[in-house]
């Protein structure tokens, strides 16, 4: 008996994307989700519980991929959703129609450029060597090279 339950097809790893946590767990410098973007935390105040109410927290993040500024309040115990940020590092190989093409783990992956001084920084770091070895920060299935650096002999 054959279940449509499952598309085995397009099955993931089960890991997800974000976790659970409780409001009063927030520090500044860690991450959160504000408005279905992963943030990271650069305010955070907590007000002391009222007459009628539980405390509550305010916090401030910046996107981690566009540098957007969010804000949000919560009461202390309700519960938000905390992105898992990876950071890694790749060889960039190849810059072409707006895009790195990397070498992550023996296979080739392309992202496309970055905007303004970075993406600069990236294309002028690639053309005087060669090839640069890139930061690449991944959150909620957005991915973006977020520094460089050239290539040494160590590397």
């Amino acid at each position: 008996m054959e279940s449509d339950l499952f598309d085995y097809e397009h099955a993931s790893s089960g890991a997800a994307s974000f976790y659970p946590a409780q409001c009063s767990s927030l520090k500044k410098g860690g991450y959160v989700i504000i408005k279905k973007r992963p943030c990271k935390v650069v305010e955070l105040s907590t007000s002391a519980p009222g007459k009628h109410g539980h405390a509550k927290v305010n916090y401030v993040g910046l996107d981690i991929f566009t540098r957007r500024k969010y804000m949000q309040f919560a009461p202390s115990n309700s519960m938000i959703q905390v992105p898992n940020v990876k950071k890694g590092n790749a060889q960039l190989i190849g810059i072409g129609d707006g895009f790195a093409h990397l070498l992550i783990n023996g296979i080739v992956s392309s992202i496309r450029v970055p905007e303004g001084r970075l993406g600069d920084e990236v294309r002028d770091i690639f053309d005087e060597d060669g090839e640069a070895l890139v930061t690449i920060l991944s959150a909620l299935d957005e991915e973006a090279i977020v520094g460089v650096r050239a290539c040494t002999v160590d590397d």
